[in-house]
Protein backbone atom coordinates (compact mmCIF):
# COMPACT_ATOMS: atom_id res chain seq x y z
CA UNK A 1 0.00 0.00 0.00
CA UNK A 2 1.34 3.38 -0.58
CA UNK A 3 1.46 6.45 1.56
CA UNK A 4 -1.23 8.61 1.63
CA UNK A 5 0.96 11.55 0.67
CA UNK A 6 2.24 9.55 -2.13
CA UNK A 7 -1.17 8.73 -3.48
CA UNK A 8 -2.58 12.07 -3.25
CA UNK A 9 0.74 13.63 -5.51
CA UNK A 10 0.49 10.77 -8.19
CA UNK A 11 -2.44 12.42 -10.19
CA UNK A 12 -0.21 15.74 -10.03
CA UNK A 13 2.81 13.31 -11.20
CA UNK A 14 0.83 11.67 -13.82
CA UNK A 15 0.52 15.33 -15.37
CA UNK A 16 3.83 16.32 -15.13
CA UNK A 17 5.02 13.21 -16.95
CA UNK A 18 2.56 13.12 -19.63
CA UNK A 19 2.66 16.55 -20.71
CA UNK A 20 6.47 16.15 -21.48
CA UNK A 21 4.92 14.01 -24.23
CA UNK A 22 4.80 17.00 -26.79
CA UNK A 23 8.14 17.59 -25.93
CA UNK A 24 9.76 14.38 -26.60
CA UNK A 25 7.71 14.35 -30.07
CA UNK A 26 8.79 17.63 -31.00
CA UNK A 27 12.57 16.30 -30.61
CA UNK A 28 12.59 13.21 -32.35
CA UNK A 29 9.73 13.66 -35.10
CA UNK A 30 12.83 15.25 -37.42
CA UNK A 31 14.59 12.29 -37.44
CA UNK A 32 12.38 9.76 -38.00
CA UNK A 33 8.95 8.89 -39.37
CA UNK A 34 5.94 8.56 -37.00
CA UNK A 35 5.14 4.92 -37.40
CA UNK A 36 8.68 3.92 -36.86
CA UNK A 37 9.19 6.28 -33.95
CA UNK A 38 6.00 4.77 -32.45
CA UNK A 39 7.64 1.31 -33.38
CA UNK A 40 11.02 1.47 -32.12
CA UNK A 41 9.39 3.15 -28.81
CA UNK A 42 7.28 -0.01 -28.19
CA UNK A 43 9.97 -2.95 -29.06
CA UNK A 44 12.01 -0.71 -26.37
CA UNK A 45 9.24 -1.06 -23.97
CA UNK A 46 8.04 -4.20 -24.18
CA UNK A 47 10.84 -6.38 -22.89
CA UNK A 48 12.21 -3.56 -20.50
CA UNK A 49 8.80 -3.81 -18.64
CA UNK A 50 8.50 -7.51 -19.01
CA UNK A 51 12.04 -8.28 -16.97
CA UNK A 52 9.97 -5.75 -14.54
CA UNK A 53 7.02 -7.14 -14.51
CA UNK A 54 9.00 -10.68 -14.05
CA UNK A 55 11.26 -9.25 -10.96
CA UNK A 56 8.37 -8.07 -9.25
CA UNK A 57 6.82 -11.03 -9.20
CA UNK A 58 3.56 -10.02 -10.86
CA UNK A 59 0.38 -11.66 -11.64
CA UNK A 60 0.22 -12.03 -15.24
CA UNK A 61 -3.05 -13.01 -16.62
CA UNK A 62 -4.14 -16.05 -16.71
CA UNK A 63 -7.15 -16.69 -18.88
CA UNK A 64 -7.05 -16.20 -23.27
CA UNK A 65 -10.14 -13.83 -22.81
CA UNK A 66 -7.78 -11.34 -20.13
CA UNK A 67 -4.61 -11.55 -21.93
CA UNK A 68 -7.17 -10.29 -24.98
CA UNK A 69 -8.45 -7.41 -23.23
CA UNK A 70 -5.17 -5.94 -22.46
CA UNK A 71 -4.17 -6.22 -26.30
CA UNK A 72 -7.16 -4.54 -27.61
CA UNK A 73 -6.50 -1.50 -24.75
CA UNK A 74 -3.10 -1.43 -25.49
CA UNK A 75 -3.95 -0.93 -29.37
CA UNK A 76 -6.51 1.80 -28.77
CA UNK A 77 -4.40 3.41 -25.97
CA UNK A 78 -1.06 3.43 -27.60
CA UNK A 79 -1.25 2.27 -31.27
CA UNK A 80 -3.80 3.97 -32.05
CA UNK A 81 -4.06 7.18 -30.43
CA UNK A 82 -0.18 7.65 -30.59
CA UNK A 83 -0.47 6.95 -34.22
CA UNK A 84 -3.16 8.43 -35.44
CA UNK A 85 -1.35 11.76 -33.57
CA UNK A 86 1.99 11.36 -34.49
CA UNK A 87 0.55 11.08 -38.40
CA UNK A 88 -1.48 14.05 -38.51
CA UNK A 89 1.30 15.86 -37.10
CA UNK A 90 3.89 14.39 -39.60
CA UNK A 91 1.79 15.32 -42.30
CA UNK A 92 0.66 19.27 -41.27
CA UNK A 93 -1.10 19.84 -38.41
CA UNK A 94 0.10 21.80 -35.89
CA UNK A 95 0.59 20.25 -32.62
CA UNK A 96 -1.71 22.50 -30.88
CA UNK A 97 -4.24 22.11 -33.14
CA UNK A 98 -4.26 18.45 -32.74
CA UNK A 99 -4.17 19.43 -28.24
CA UNK A 100 -7.51 21.22 -29.65
CA UNK A 101 -9.19 18.21 -30.39
CA UNK A 102 -7.11 15.67 -27.60
CA UNK A 103 -8.94 18.49 -25.29
CA UNK A 104 -12.06 16.80 -25.80
CA UNK A 105 -10.91 13.37 -23.78
CA UNK A 106 -12.17 14.44 -20.44
CA UNK A 107 -15.85 15.08 -22.39
CA UNK A 108 -15.37 11.29 -24.39
CA UNK A 109 -14.31 9.72 -21.76
CA UNK A 110 -17.61 10.90 -19.23
CA UNK A 111 -19.88 9.98 -21.83
CA UNK A 112 -18.53 6.85 -22.59
CA UNK A 113 -18.23 6.24 -18.67
CA UNK A 114 -21.92 7.34 -18.46
CA UNK A 115 -23.13 5.21 -21.13
CA UNK A 116 -20.84 1.66 -20.68
CA UNK A 117 -19.72 1.79 -16.70
CA UNK A 118 -22.98 3.28 -15.73
CA UNK A 119 -20.97 6.15 -13.98
CA UNK A 120 -23.09 9.34 -12.39
CA UNK A 121 -22.42 12.57 -14.17
CA UNK A 122 -23.85 14.65 -12.01
CA UNK A 123 -24.14 18.91 -12.47
CA UNK A 124 -20.48 19.54 -10.69
CA UNK A 125 -19.11 17.38 -13.16
CA UNK A 126 -21.12 18.27 -15.93
CA UNK A 127 -19.97 22.04 -14.79
CA UNK A 128 -16.20 21.05 -14.38
CA UNK A 129 -16.04 19.20 -17.69
CA UNK A 130 -17.93 22.50 -19.90
CA UNK A 131 -15.33 24.78 -17.68
CA UNK A 132 -12.29 22.81 -18.00
CA UNK A 133 -12.58 22.30 -21.76
CA UNK A 134 -13.40 26.58 -21.98
CA UNK A 135 -10.09 26.61 -20.31
CA UNK A 136 -8.19 24.37 -22.50
CA UNK A 137 -9.57 25.84 -25.97
CA UNK A 138 -7.98 29.60 -24.13
CA UNK A 139 -4.61 27.89 -23.53
CA UNK A 140 -4.51 26.68 -26.94
CA UNK A 141 -6.42 29.04 -28.97
CA UNK A 142 -3.32 31.35 -29.74
CA UNK A 143 -1.43 28.43 -31.29
CA UNK A 144 -4.51 26.57 -33.48
CA UNK A 145 -4.23 27.67 -36.93
CA UNK A 146 -6.79 26.55 -39.21
CA UNK A 147 -5.58 28.32 -42.71
CA UNK A 148 -2.06 25.94 -42.40
CA UNK A 149 -2.74 23.32 -45.43
CA UNK A 150 -2.08 20.30 -42.71
CA UNK A 151 -5.40 21.24 -41.36
CA UNK A 152 -7.55 19.06 -43.46
CA UNK A 153 -10.23 16.19 -43.33
CA UNK A 154 -7.94 13.72 -43.23
CA UNK A 155 -5.60 14.88 -40.45
CA UNK A 156 -8.56 16.28 -38.22
CA UNK A 157 -10.85 12.23 -38.87
CA UNK A 158 -6.93 11.23 -37.33
CA UNK A 159 -7.24 13.21 -34.35
CA UNK A 160 -10.86 12.44 -33.99
CA UNK A 161 -10.36 8.87 -34.15
CA UNK A 162 -7.27 9.20 -31.32
CA UNK A 163 -9.27 11.12 -28.88
CA UNK A 164 -11.85 8.06 -29.63
CA UNK A 165 -9.71 5.55 -28.93
CA UNK A 166 -7.64 7.12 -25.88
CA UNK A 167 -11.47 8.04 -24.32
CA UNK A 168 -12.89 4.32 -25.15
CA UNK A 169 -9.68 2.58 -24.17
CA UNK A 170 -9.52 3.96 -20.59
CA UNK A 171 -13.30 2.72 -20.28
CA UNK A 172 -12.50 -0.52 -21.53
CA UNK A 173 -9.83 -0.28 -18.68
CA UNK A 174 -11.95 0.28 -16.58
CA UNK A 175 -14.68 -2.58 -16.99
CA UNK A 176 -12.83 -5.18 -18.21
CA UNK A 177 -9.18 -5.35 -16.73
CA UNK A 178 -9.04 -4.65 -12.89
CA UNK A 179 -7.73 -8.11 -11.48
CA UNK A 180 -4.54 -8.18 -13.17
CA UNK A 181 -1.54 -6.95 -11.34
CA UNK A 182 0.02 -3.45 -13.60
CA UNK A 183 3.03 -4.62 -14.88
CA UNK A 184 1.92 -7.74 -16.79
CA UNK A 185 -1.04 -6.38 -17.94
CA UNK A 186 0.56 -3.38 -19.36
CA UNK A 187 2.99 -5.56 -20.90
CA UNK A 188 0.66 -7.22 -23.11
CA UNK A 189 -0.74 -3.82 -23.57
CA UNK A 190 2.37 -2.89 -25.93
CA UNK A 191 2.09 -6.16 -27.59
CA UNK A 192 -1.44 -4.43 -29.12
CA UNK A 193 0.41 -1.43 -29.24
CA UNK A 194 2.96 -3.29 -31.53
CA UNK A 195 0.68 -4.89 -34.54
CA UNK A 196 -1.11 -1.40 -34.53
CA UNK A 197 2.10 0.26 -35.98
CA UNK A 198 4.89 -2.40 -36.84
CA UNK A 199 2.85 -2.98 -39.98
CA UNK A 200 1.99 0.66 -40.92
CA UNK A 201 5.71 1.22 -41.24
CA UNK A 202 6.02 -1.05 -44.45
CA UNK A 203 4.27 2.55 -46.24
CA UNK A 204 6.98 4.31 -44.63
CA UNK A 205 10.40 5.35 -45.75
CA UNK A 206 11.80 3.48 -42.72
CA UNK A 207 14.78 5.48 -42.43
CA UNK A 208 16.08 6.54 -38.96
CA UNK A 209 18.50 9.12 -38.46
CA UNK A 210 20.37 8.27 -35.34
CA UNK A 211 21.43 11.93 -34.16
CA UNK A 212 22.22 12.78 -30.34
CA UNK A 213 18.80 14.21 -30.03
CA UNK A 214 16.78 11.63 -31.28
CA UNK A 215 18.35 9.08 -28.57
CA UNK A 216 17.58 11.80 -25.91
CA UNK A 217 13.93 11.90 -26.89
CA UNK A 218 13.75 8.19 -27.41
CA UNK A 219 14.87 7.34 -24.23
CA UNK A 220 12.43 10.26 -22.65
CA UNK A 221 9.36 8.43 -24.23
CA UNK A 222 10.78 4.89 -23.59
CA UNK A 223 11.24 5.51 -20.02
CA UNK A 224 9.06 8.75 -18.38
CA UNK A 225 6.20 8.02 -21.14
CA UNK A 226 5.20 4.82 -22.06
CA UNK A 227 6.78 3.27 -18.46
CA UNK A 228 6.09 6.15 -16.30
CA UNK A 229 3.22 8.08 -17.29
CA UNK A 230 1.28 4.77 -18.47
CA UNK A 231 1.88 3.05 -14.91
CA UNK A 232 0.74 5.68 -13.54
CA UNK A 233 -2.62 6.30 -15.62
CA UNK A 234 -3.37 2.56 -15.62
CA UNK A 235 -3.05 2.86 -11.61
CA UNK A 236 -5.21 5.91 -11.67
CA UNK A 237 -8.27 4.44 -13.75
CA UNK A 238 -8.42 1.49 -11.32
CA UNK A 239 -8.08 3.99 -8.35
CA UNK A 240 -10.54 6.47 -9.54
CA UNK A 241 -14.03 6.91 -11.35
CA UNK A 242 -13.30 7.46 -15.11
CA UNK A 243 -14.47 10.89 -15.56
CA UNK A 244 -12.62 11.97 -12.99
CA UNK A 245 -9.44 11.00 -14.07
CA UNK A 246 -10.22 11.77 -17.40
CA UNK A 247 -10.00 15.04 -15.86
CA UNK A 248 -6.31 15.51 -15.25
CA UNK A 249 -6.14 15.61 -19.19
CA UNK A 250 -7.47 19.19 -18.95
CA UNK A 251 -4.34 20.04 -16.96
CA UNK A 252 -2.08 18.53 -19.53
CA UNK A 253 -1.83 20.92 -22.50
CA UNK A 254 -1.36 23.75 -19.39
CA UNK A 255 1.97 21.75 -18.23
CA UNK A 256 2.96 21.58 -21.76
CA UNK A 257 2.81 25.57 -22.32
CA UNK A 258 4.42 26.16 -19.17
CA UNK A 259 6.89 23.80 -20.28
CA UNK A 260 7.36 25.23 -23.65
CA UNK A 261 7.85 28.49 -22.40
CA UNK A 262 10.87 27.85 -20.44
CA UNK A 263 11.96 25.12 -23.27
CA UNK A 264 11.00 26.65 -26.46
CA UNK A 265 10.68 30.24 -25.38
CA UNK A 266 7.43 30.26 -26.42
CA UNK A 267 5.12 33.22 -25.61
CA UNK A 268 2.01 33.03 -23.09
CA UNK A 269 -0.87 35.62 -23.38
CA UNK A 270 -2.98 37.14 -20.63
CA UNK A 271 -5.88 34.68 -22.12
CA UNK A 272 -3.65 31.60 -21.62
CA UNK A 273 -3.46 32.82 -18.05
CA UNK A 274 -6.98 32.72 -17.55
CA UNK A 275 -7.33 29.41 -19.61
CA UNK A 276 -5.10 27.74 -17.27
CA UNK A 277 -7.09 29.33 -14.21
CA UNK A 278 -10.11 28.14 -15.54
CA UNK A 279 -8.31 24.33 -16.26
CA UNK A 280 -7.30 24.27 -12.48
CA UNK A 281 -10.77 25.44 -11.02
CA UNK A 282 -12.47 22.66 -13.45
CA UNK A 283 -10.38 19.89 -12.32
CA UNK A 284 -10.90 20.89 -8.72
CA UNK A 285 -14.55 20.67 -9.31
CA UNK A 286 -14.50 17.68 -10.65
CA UNK A 287 -12.35 15.61 -8.48
CA UNK A 288 -13.85 17.26 -5.03
CA UNK A 289 -14.24 13.91 -3.67
CA UNK A 290 -12.04 11.47 -5.81
CA UNK A 291 -10.95 8.95 -3.73
CA UNK A 292 -7.02 9.10 -5.57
Amino acid sequence: MLPRSLLSATPLLFVLLWSTGFIGSKLGAPYAPPMMFLTLRFLIVLPLIAMIALAMKGRWPKSKAMIFHCIVIGALIHGVYLGCVFWAIDNGMPAGMSAVVVGLQPVISALFAALLLRESIGMRHVSGLLLGLVGVFLVLAPGADFSQPGVQVATIAAVALAVTAISFGTVYQKRFVHETDLLPATTWQYVGAVLVTLPLTFLETRSVEWSGEFIFALGWLVLVLSIGAILLLMFLIRKGAVSEVASLFYLVPVATSIESYFLFGETLVLSQIGGMILVALAVVLIRRKARV
